[in-house]
This record gives C-alpha cells, sequence and structure tokens, in this order.
C-alpha cells in the first residue's frame, strides 16, 4: 500500500513538471495585472477566480504539449533529458491527451465564464508556443525565441480583454514589455548551455550566430526595456513609486548585463535570475502604485 502511495505521488509529480509551474505563475501573474489595470482597482472576484483558471489551464496545456514535441531533442540534451517524457516516466500518448484535455478545458471556461476575446487571445498565445515556436521555428531557426515570444507577451493582454472586453494602448505598452523581456532572459540561458542545443540540432542564438552576438542582442533588448518600462508612468498608468522603482531595478538588469557582455565568461546564470525577480517586482509595483 505505500510503495502504491508513492508510485502516485511520483506520477502526479511528474505530470506536474510537466506543466512547468513556475511559468504558469508568472502568466497568472502578468494576466491579473492586466485586469487590475483594466479595472484600475482589483476586479470581481468571480471574474478573475474564472480568468486566471482558464489562462492557466491554457498555459499548462500548452507546456505539456511543448514537452511532447520537445521530447526526441530533450532526450539529447543533459539538461533536459532527465524530464519525464525522455527518461519514460510518462507514456508520451497519455501526456498529449492531458495537455490538449486542459486546452479544452480552458476554451470552455473562458467562453461561457469570461468572453470570446479572452479565449481568442488565451488561444493565440497557446497556438503561438505550441505551433508557431516549438512546431514551426525552433528546430529550423533563432526567431524562434522572438516570434515565439508573442506568446508570453499576451497574459497582460487577456487580462485587459477579461475585464475591458476589448483592448486598448495600456495593455499594448504591458504587451511591449513582455515582449521586449523574453528573448535577453533566454538567451542567458541559450548561453549557458550552447553545446546542449548544438548536440539536439536546435540552432538557438548562440549556435547560430555565436556568444558575443548574442551577448550584443542581449545587451540590446536589455537596453530598450529602460524606457519601456517607463512608459506605464508617463502614460498614466503608475504614479512616482513605480517610475523610480522601474527606473532602478532596469538599470540594475542594464548594468548586469553590461558586466556579462564584456566578461568572458559564458555563464550568466545570476542574471537569469534576476530578470524572473525584476518582471515580477516590475509588475507588483505597477499594481501597487497604479493610479485610480
Amino acid at each position: 500500500m505505500v510503495s502504491k502511495t508513492i508510485a502516485y505521488r511520483s506520477v502526479l509529480k511528474d505530470y506536474l513538471v510537466l506543466t512547468k509551474p513556475g511559468i504558469v505563475l508568472l502568466v497568472l501573474i502578468t494576466t491579473l495585472t492586466g485586469m487590475y489595470l483594466a479595472k484600475r482597482g482589483f476586479p470581481n472576484s468571480w471574474l478573475v477566480f474564472w480568468t486566471l483558471l482558464g489562462t492557466g489551464l491554457a498555459s499548462a496545456g500548452s507546456a505539456v504539449l511543448n514537452h511532447f514535441f520537445d521530447k526526441d531533442i530533450d532526450a539529447l540534451m543533459n539538461r533536459t533529458k532527465d524530464r519525464p517524457l525522455p527518461s519514460g516516466s510518462i507514456n508520451p500518448r497519455n501526456a498529449f491527451i492531458f495537455g490538449i484535455a486542459l486546452i479544452i478545458l480552458s476554451m470552455f471556461i473562458l467562453s461561457y465564464k469570461v468572453n470570446l476575446l479572452t479565449t481568442f487571445f488565451v488561444f493565440l498565445a497557446s497556438f503561438f508556443y505550441v505551433v508557431v515556436y516549438t512546431l514551426a521555428l525552433k528546430r529550423k531557426s533563432p526567431l524562434a525565441t522572438e516570434i515565439g515570444g508573442v506568446s508570453g507577451a499576451l497574459p497582460p493582454v487577456i487580462g485587459y480583454a477579461a475585464v475591458k472586453n476589448s483592448i486598448g494602448f495600456e495593455a499594448l505598452i504591458l504587451f511591449l514589455i513582455m515582449f521586449m523581456w523574453q528573448p535577453p532572459h533566454f538567451w542567458v540561458l541559450a548561453i549557458k548551455y550552447a553545446q546542449d542545443y548544438k548536440q539536439a540540432g536546435i540552432p538557438t542564438l548562440p549556435v547560430s550566430k555565436g556568444i558575443l552576438h548574442t551577448k550584443v542582442k542581449t545587451l540590446i533588448y536589455t537596453a530598450s526595456l529602460l524606457p519601456l518600462s517607463l512608459l506605464p508612468f508617463f502614460y498614466g498608468i503608475s504614479g512616482h513609486v513605480y517610475f523610480v522603482s522601474a527606473l532602478v531595478l532596469s538599470s540594475i538588469y542594464l548594468i548586469l548585463t553590461l558586466k556579462f557582455v564584456f566578461s568572458k565568461k559564458p555563464n550568466g546564470m545570476f542574471i537569469f535570475f534576476y530578470s524572473v525577480l525584476y518582471i515580477a517586482l516590475l509588475f507588483s509595483i505597477m499594481v501597487f502604485d497604479m493610479r485610480r
């Protein structure tokens, strides 16, 4: 009985890993920010619940399908070979059904409990992640990171649409911040595991263009984030607390990236972790200091 319980827990843990809970959490934070922005305050609790549930399920389902379609290349990389599918702990067919089921459930919840515009944007985010990024571009072009970034930039738009049932310039500002944040966030990781990606035949930017080119492009994107991060203040979304915080957080990000560019070391994982903290704090402070 004990051994069966342990086995069930192990299977549940593996299925949870497939959903990429860290990414789902970030998606939910940025979605909620979009909702708060649209309302200029906390929206109806039930609307928040259904929106976050539907968006979270779609994000989790897309992550599962990403694992499914990448199982062959994951098996070739040291960083990913122990994931549930390449390691054989979960049957690929079951994972595929699980991913599809999560997305279908998400569409059902959002269309009936939120609105069709939100449902469309959630579907678009999943489509870009699974079809455009994972299936069409990842194995063919380094542009996969930038074009596929549309998926990760849509959550604030999704949140805004859930409240307003329309799209405004405010939502576009959050979209642009998220869109510019994602490539440098990933490229630092891609530099560290460049050999892994090369071995798996994935033409990430470090593999196709080299480490120096990737560092320089990372710097360009990070530098672009600084003025973009200040737009919520100048557009009247957030106040002076946000302005100072965004300026400091973005300046630190830029300084860390500059140091990384001129360093001979390929490992910039500190910047990777800082980038996660950066976007979480930026959006949290934006909500805290939002003008009503």
